[in-house]
This record gives structure tokens, C-alpha cells and sequence, in this order.
């Protein structure tokens, strides 16, 4: 298994939030019932999950060792990338700003666009961006990605909360899917 398989696994994740998100907006649309506490969990999910773990282990890990092959940042797949994490990251904050203001017109307009953005970004990055850094990264370098990986899960991430995090995709699925 190499770093972007992991990478790739938990785009599967993510995509799955995207279609719960995209059920849950469709409920706000036609002024159905949906529970504020899982308003919340999406977004402490796609904060913590999708933006801190994921986005986390690309920016802090990946997409440095990419560069130190030879991948350049500016011009290049890693610096679009980037920009489009931080335009991910006003999506949900103001996804966070107008579920405390109640105001779930506002919320669906930026979940739509966090949706409009993330889902052709995960493809990009699945067949293009991985598929770079899988011809720039050595094996063995690839072997020590993994483990960084696998540290920065413990280390910044906490033990048990990549679980915790599967677990409310798998609760919300129920509900929403």
C-alpha cells in the first residue's frame, strides 16, 4: 500500500459526506426536519476529518516530499491544490456561521458550493495529483510517507478518531442516505 492509497480511501469517506450533504441540503430546501446536533457532526467532520486529518497529512506530508522530488508547488497541481483547500476551508466557516445565526438558505449556498468545489478537487487529485507523486516518490520514500502518516494520525489527529469519524459517516448514512 502506498500514501496515496490511504489518501484515495479516505476520499471514499469523504465523497460519502458529500452525498449525505447533498441529501441533507435537498431536507433544508423543502423546510423537512434535520436535526441541528447533525448539522454540527458534519461540520466537526469535515473540519477535523476531512480538512485536519486529510488535508493535513497532503499538505504537511505529501505535498512537501512531492516538491523535494522535483514537483514544483507554484504553477503546478500543489499549488492549486492548496488554494482550493483554503477556499474549502471560507465554505465552512461560513457553513459554521450561518448554522449558529439558524439561517439554513446561507448554509445550504456554501455547502453547495463546498460540494460544486471538493468533488471534481478529489478527482483531480485521485488522477492527477497522486499519480504524480506515486512517479516522483521513491518506494522507499513512499514506505516512510506512510509511516509519517501513520505518526501524524496518533500524533496530531488522537488515537481512535479516524474510528470516530468513520462512525458518524456510517450514523449520518443511515439517516440520510
Amino acid at each position: 500500500m502506498k500514501s496515496t492509497d490511504v489518501l484515495k480511501e479516505e476520499h471514499e469517506v469523504i465523497r460519502k459526506m458529500l452525498q449525505i450533504l447533498s441529501n441533507v441540503c435537498e431536507k433544508l430546501e423543502k423546510k423537512e426536519n434535520v436535526e441541528i446536533e447533525d448539522l454540527k457532526l458534519i461540520i466537526e467532520f469535515i473540519r477535523n476529518f476531512a480538512d485536519k486529518c486529510h488535508h493535513g497529512k497532503e499538505e504537511d506530508r505529501l505535498f512537501p516530499m512531492m516538491e523535494e522530488f522535483g514537483v514544483p508547488k507554484e504553477g503546478a497541481p500543489i499549488g492549486v491544490m492548496l488554494q482550493e483547500h483554503e477556499l474549502g476551508r471560507s465554505y465552512v466557516i461560513n457553513m459554521a456561521a450561518s448554522l449558529e445565526k439558524k439561517d439554513f438558505s446561507k448554509f445550504v449556498e456554501n455547502v453547495k458550493n463546498y460540494i460544486e468545489l471538493l468533488d471534481p478537487h478529489i478527482e483531480k487529485e485521485n488522477t492527477i495529483l497522486y499519480m504524480i507523486a506515486d512517479m516522483h516518490i521513491p518506494e522507499d520514500k513512499q514506505k516512510e510517507l506512510l509511516k509519517e502518516f501513520e505518526k501524524f494520525e496518533k500524533e496530531v489527529i488522537g488515537k481512535g478518531e479516524h474510528k470516530k469519524f468513520h462512525k458518524i459517516v456510517e450514523n449520518l448514512k443511515r439517516k440520510y442516505l
